[in-house]
């Protein structure tokens, strides 16, 4: 829970809308991303896991 409130927290301070690639932004959020034949997983910190159809 205290890890979600940190992003939570960081996300909130962000002064605009994210327009760009953020490094710091993405190192905070990502744990890792699995690329397969057909899609890709993305692995958030929080241990959220997403998959996307290539």
């Amino acid at each position: 829970m205290n890890r979600i409130k940190e992003l939570q927290d960081f996300i909130v301070g962000q002064e605009t809308d994210i327009t760009e690639f953020d490094e710091a932004l993405v190192k905070k959020l990502i744990e890792k991303i699995t690329i397969f034949a057909d899609h890709f997983t993305v692995e958030f910190k929080s241990g959220t896991t997403i998959d996307i159809e290539a």
